[in-house]
């Protein structure tokens, strides 16, 4: 029993690897929606909206929308009102 819990963890590590090779583009980390939803804590027409007025980039890959990291780090900072000193 014990060798097949270890081979079940070994697979469990090799589906975790593909699949973070699978969301990534040139070692870069892709979100799709849902994702950036639930980071961003916004609705779906809302990310449209920053989709459709260019603020955050996007990348069709077979009819799905992704977004990478980077740009998203970046429309944060973009993004960012810092308070004012008064």
């Amino acid at each position: 029993m014990k060798r097949i819990m270890d081979r079940l963890d070994i697979l469990g590590d090799h589906i975790n690897d593909l699949q973070k090779k699978r969301n990534s583009i040139d070692g870069e980390e892709l979100l799709d929606n849902q994702d950036l939803l639930q980071m961003l804590k916004i609705s779906n027409r809302s990310l449209q909206r920053y989709r459709s007025i260019g603020k955050l980039p996007y990348y069709t890959i077979s009819g799905k929308l992704y977004y990478k990291l980077s740009d998203v780090h970046q429309f944060i900072r973009d993004s960012f009102n810092p308070p004012s000193t008064q």
